[in-house]
């Protein structure tokens, strides 16, 4: 019997993103990322299920407001200084040509390396992001 029989199938579905603001994030996500707002759901003390993912994509991000000091601190250095979030696309300069149309601040040029096309990004609030067309394996 291995690992998967006795655990069964499973999957990481979301990562939880703080934000500052709902809406702000939202627009962010889908304005300049060209992501689509899965659902964003009321709950109780003005919260809010928020989420979001790439059009053609199984992972999303669940946009958390931040509440407290400890969290609101938090808000642009989850990665902690390295990159937090990775995109992959299928047409680096497609995507990061619309991205920096869009305002997006890259931190870098793109650059080849042995795992793909690769640039380093931030978004709305300074959380460090990769956008990376794979290399095509053989």
């Amino acid at each position: 019997m291995t690992a998967d029989d006795r655990m069964g199938q499973r999957r990481l579905s979301l990562a939880t993103l703080l934000v500052r603001d709902y809406d702000e994030a939202i627009a962010f996500c889908v304005g300049k990322l060209g992501f689509e707002l899965r659902e964003d759901t009321k709950l109780a003390d003005g919260k809010r299920w928020v989420v979001v993912g790439p059009a053609k994509g199984d992972a999303s991000l669940l946009l958390a407001r931040a509440i407290g000091e400890q969290q609101s601190a938090t808000v642009g250095r989850q990665g902690g200084g390295r990159v937090f979030l990775f995109l992959e696309t299928d047409n680096f300069a497609r995507d990061h040509a619309r991205y920096l149309a869009a305002g997006i601040v890259f931190r870098e040029p793109p650059r080849s390396e042995p795992y793909g096309m690769v640039a380093k990004f931030e978004d709305l609030y300074g959380n460090l992001w990769d956008l990376i067309e794979p290399r095509a394996s053989d």
